[in-house]
């Protein structure tokens, strides 16, 4: 667990209307950001603000840009766009900071902030806790002359798009491909259709018609039975699904069959392994399957776990010299393409290898084969620590005791929801599903 005051593993996170997760707080929220910005000084600073498409996403947008004007900022908005967009153009504007208002995977009625540094890397720590520490200092406005300005950015889309194009090769195509590609009524639903259908590709899209309360909504990288369902449906060559906030990917097969994040780094290991672009190590979390461990190790690759979260794995690839890590659940980082993760980029990356070797999707995961491996959410009340309890404990012990030699277990704390993450890996579906219902139901009992 984070601890933090307001910023977990992956920023501010909440409930619409829940503190901290409320216009007040985001007003104080971007004035001390822009106070630790902009320093004492007369200077300004520059802070780039994007959103998906939640309907409480023009509320937060609002206070943020008040609260940071106020504190002598200037901000520029982009509207609805990727989380890994505004971590380019936070770069590409040469930006001071980046937001993004998100909830990423989560319904609507949840809301989130993220920030950027001016490299477009998560914000440091120092950073972060410098903000909070502002957080408990009153409100105060500059002078008139010292105010900050915003502005719109009209081409941002078009910006991103561009950048998307160039992390592949400048012959790659997808001339002659039927794709279809779920956007979760989220911050792709613009720009993802764009990319593909302009490298030739026949688009067939789904989750792309938000109104401020679907996003997520039974489609998306967290519903993946649409996508499934509109591929066999067209007869597609695969189907491509991102999350509300447009870092995290998974794909389906021509067959219906679903590939996620590790299945998506297994591919992407190999091949840039093969041809010398793969550099330092591969970079899981706990929650990789071990059949990938075990698959890259067969083949000469190291691979090393991080915790959960894409800024630990992005930590270690850093650490190590890599440039490739990633999620099951589809945060795939290829750092000598972007500087965090990004959906797009990722599935553009995948693509590329499909095209140059002539694969399938299908084609491309032989020689892979995870174990079953299945994840329960205990939801908890605020505060409470059921890792804690001793009944946990020993319920704990006996399933690691049951699992020897045949699988593993997780259980963890999310960093972004209040649940504790039960998860059972075994070589033996029954075994498996055993051991995570006496396991998942002793957490419930604690909670």
């Amino acid at each position: 667990m984070s601890t933090r005051k307001y910023f977990g593993t992956d920023g501010i996170r909440g409930r619409v209307g829940d503190f901290p997760i409320s216009a007040d707080f985001m007003l104080r929220l971007g004035a001390a950001a822009g106070r630790v910005l902009v320093g004492d000084g007369n200077d300004h600073a520059t802070v780039v603000i994007g959103k998906d498409t939640r309907i409480s996403g023009y509320m937060f947008e609002a206070a943020l840009e008040a609260g940071l004007v106020a504190a002598g900022a200037d901000v520029r908005m982009l509207g609805p766009m990727p989380t890994p967009a505004v971590a380019y153009l936070t770069r590409s504007l040469r930006a001071d900071a980046g937001i993004v208002i998100s909830a990423s995977h989560n319904p609507h009625y949840d809301n989130g902030i993220k920030f950027f540094s001016a490299q477009g890397e998560k914000l440091a720590d120092a950073i972060e806790a410098a903000i909070e520490a502002e957080l408990d200092q009153p409100f105060r406005t500059r002078p008139s002359e010292q105010l900050g300005k915003a502005s719109r950015v009209t081409d941002a889309l078009a910006r991103y798009a561009e950048f998307c194009k160039t992390t592949v090769p400048e012959d790659f195509a997808l001339s002659g491909m039927k794709i279809v590609i779920d956007c979760a009524h989220g911050a792709t639903y613009q720009v993802a259709p764009r990319v593909f259908s302009e490298f030739g590709a026949e688009v067939h899209e789904i989750g792309t018609e938000p109104n401020g309360l679907n996003i997520n909504d039974g489609v998306g990288s967290t519903h993946p039975q649409a996508l499934i369902a509109r591929v066999l449906e067209t007869g597609a060559d695969l189907g491509i699904a991102f999350d509300g906030d447009g870092d995290r990917v998974l794909m389906v097969d021509g067959d219906g069959r679903l590939v996620d994040g590790d299945g998506l780094v297994y591919l992407l290991a190999r091949d840039w392994h093969a041809s010398g672009r793969l550099t330092g190590p591969v970079v899981g979390t706990l929650m990789t399957n071990y059949a990938m461990e075990r698959s890259l190790g067969e083949g000469g690759i190291e691979f090393l776990r991080a915790r959960v979260g894409d800024r630990f794995v992005h930590q270690a690839l850093v650490k190590g010299g890599g440039v490739l890590g990633g999620e099951a659940s589809g945060h795939l980082l290829c750092l000598d393409r972007a500087s965090t993760g990004d959906a797009i980029v990722s599935a553009l990356q995948v693509l590329e290898v499909l095209r140059r070797t002539q694969q399938t999707l299908a084609q491309s995961q032989a020689g892979y084969r995870p174990l079953p491996q299945q994840t329960v959410n205990v939801r908890i009340a605020p505060g409470a620590r059921p890792l804690d309890d001793a009944r946990v404990q020993r319920a704990q012990a006996e399933a690691e005791a049951a699992l020897q030699g045949r699988g593993r277990l997780v259980l963890r704390p999310s960093g972004t929801e209040p649940v504790v993450r039960v998860t059972v890996e075994a070589d033996d579906e029954a075994l498996m599903n055993q051991v995570l219902e006496r396991l998942a139901s002793v957490v419930r009992a604690a909670t």
